[in-house]
């Protein structure tokens, strides 16, 4: 394999480009408001088309507005959104307990699966696609089918048409997996609407962030109700994970900007990379249990004042983006990922290698690197050995089209402190290392 590049002078680029968070954005007099009810915000369209929030604006409300509903529930993340979401599903249609989500996506959907004792089943990719393969999803769903989880992976548009089409021909529900997807629409509406239930993650590296929390949300009043009670039920206050959360959202303020992410993501990367764990180096390993509390309403705060900056960073991200496709598209063998519907948003560029030791090769070169590169996830969901028991096994000849994804994703960041300078650097290494396979 090539030998790495050295490192990028001056400070690493994060995996994914999430808002950065501005002092203003804390206001101190809202600490003393930490464990209180936010006020209502005043919310509405300034003269340059831009959102309007008080510097006391209810999240809640603030979010409904920019998705299109009348409102949405904040949880403590993306994770507690989705238990919270298959638990009012399974109390609506108890005799149904199977969840089928793509064979690719994050480990911590399977396990809000198994946190809610319900069975797991994955199934395949089209080839060189985050799409679940719509004649095996045909054949998984059934009269034990609860729900249908497609993943609008890292921003990118799923094709949750299919889904829906093949979950409601049995009496399933959809849940909308958005994550990493605030802002992306379809048909002119926010994403996370065309199934029955929809969430956000607003962990750290999404677009807006409040360091862990989500964003749940129904076009459906029964079940915005029932949402609403298990949440009361499941979420209860809990200080100190809330005092521990505001800490680390303190600290993530100070750290995520140029001065302090050689420090708090550069280094503890490389020295995951020099041990051989990629999974800690990805962020795939997940703690067994999910914590489940009620969000409070300092950091609901801070997430609504960035909020009026989002759209702004959003564009700026698109333009970012279109700058890495029309390098990217000139590279033989690099198969840029798009969105299969609608038009997504840009926290990271999604690529396909052509084979596994190709990928291996460029992420010898730049992982670490300080350049932004990544791996969504590392493994398809049964290839991670801390989910076994969780996740049913595949055997070696199975899900073909997703195995092969996995072993040739890459991540390349899109940070707005990205420079012509590094995607050249990138673009030069991709060259580099797929000509040597050709060769």
């Amino acid at each position: 394999m090539p030998t790495a590049t050295p490192i990028r002078p001056g400070f690493d680029l994060p995996p994914t480009a999430g808002l950065p968070l501005q002092l203003g954005d804390l206001l101190p007099a809202a600490l003393t408001r930490l464990f209180g009810s936010a006020k209502p915000a005043q919310t509405g369209m300034g003269q340059d088309g831009a959102m309007q929030l008080g510097v006391h604006g209810d999240l809640a409300h603030a979010l409904a507005g920019f998705i299109g509903l009348p409102t949405v529930q904040i949880t403590c993340s993306g994770t507690a959104a989705l238990v919270i979401a298959l638990t009012a599903l399974a109390r609506q249609t108890p005799d149904r307990r199977v969840v089928i989500v793509p064979a690719y996506t994050c480990p911590l959907v399977a396990l809000a699966v198994k946190h809610c004792a319900l069975e797991l089943r994955v199934c395949e990719l089209l080839p060189d696609s985050l799409d679940m393969d719509s004649v095996e999803l045909a054949r998984l769903c059934d009269h034990n089918t609860l729900a249908v989880i497609p993943t609008h992976m890292a921003g990118r548009v799923a094709d949750v048409a299919s889904a829906c089409l093949h979950a409601r021909a049995v009496g399933a529900w959809v849940i909308e997996d958005a994550a990493q997807a605030l802002g992306a629409t379809v048909g002119g509406q926010s994403v996370g609407l065309q199934g029955d239930v929809g969430f956000f993650s607003l962990a750290v590296g999404k677009g807006l962030t409040m360091f862990e929390g989500g964003v749940l949300f129904t076009q459906h009043p029964h079940l915005r109700e029932s949402l609403r009670k298990v949440a009361e039920t499941v979420t209860p206050p809990k200080t100190g994970w809330e005092l521990r959360r505001s800490i680390e959202l303190l600290a993530y303020a100070a750290v995520y900007r140029p001065a302090g992410l050689r420090l708090a993501y550069g280094r503890p990367l490389r020295r995951d990379l020099a041990h051989g764990d990629w999974i800690a180096a990805a962020g795939d390993e997940f703690d067994l249990d999910i914590p489940l509390h009620r969000p409070g309403s300092w950091r609901q705060a801070v997430a609504c004042h960035a909020l009026a900056r989002l759209p702004a960073f959003l564009d700026e991200t698109a333009k970012g983006a279109a700058v890495w496709r029309a390098m990217l598209r000139l590279i033989p063998g690099v198969h840029l990922l798009d969105d299969a519907a609608g038009q997504g948003v840009w926290p990271v560029m999604l690529v396909l290698l052509p084979s596994h030791a190709a990928r291996d090769a460029v992420l010898k070169r730049l992982w670490g690197s300080g350049y932004g590169l990544s791996l969504p996830f590392v493994h398809t969901l049964p290839d991670y050995t801390y989910l076994q028991g969780i996740v049913p096994a595949a055997g070696p000849d199975a899900l073909p089209n997703a195995r092969r994804l996995a072993s040739r994703m890459l991540a390349i960041g899109n940070s707005p402190w990205v420079t012509d300078r590094d995607r050249d650097v990138v673009c030069g290494v991709l060259r580099d290392c797929l000509l040597a396979e050709a060769q």
